[in-house]
């Protein structure tokens, strides 16, 4: 038996814009806002103000810890960190947008539990706009974060 890297898929039915229907959910792996990720993210986006990484900052200003930057919230409802963007290999033409709310601090040590659904189902031609509703709550279940996500994917071929 040859191997073939193309039939090498963590999804192996692969989706197309047909497919889905309103209300589907994509629960993302939860993760704890860590120091290293605090890091992580200081390093990459080059913020460097002090309500983010100085926890003596943080005390002095009556926070209950260091904050979680927006983005870095954000980041956490990146849909490659779950099934969806395996099931779309195929179909997907394009990310067109992204748009958050911040509800409520994350600070170091809470984690996070993400989760898209599906919200628009807007049929072109060829294509369809998929609109995907982006929530996070932490761990005492107060929502964090809600935002949306939209892609264009293409409709099952004939």
């Amino acid at each position: 038996m040859s191997f073939d890297p193309r039939q090498h898929r963590l999804v192996p039915d692969q989706r197309w814009f047909d497919d889905f229907t309103l209300g589907e959910r994509f629960p993302l792996p939860s993760r704890t806002m860590t120091s290293g990720l605090f890091a992580a993210f200081q390093a990459a986006s080059g913020d460097n103000h002090p309500i983010h990484y100085d926890a003596e900052y943080c005390r002095a200003h009556g926070l209950s810890g260091m904050l979680a930057h927006g983005y870095q919230v954000a980041i956490q409802t990146c849909a490659g960190a779950g099934l969806f963007p395996h099931m779309v290999e195929e179909s997907l033409k394009g990310f067109l947008e992204q748009s958050s709310r911040f509800l409520h601090p994350v600070v170091l040590g809470d984690t996070l539990y993400p989760l898209l659904e599906v919200d628009e189902l807007t049929p072109q031609r060829t294509t369809g706009i998929l609109g995907l509703r982006a929530t996070i709550h932490n761990q005492h279940g107060v929502q964090v974060l809600e935002g949306r996500h939209r892609y264009l994917l293409r409709k099952r071929p004939a």
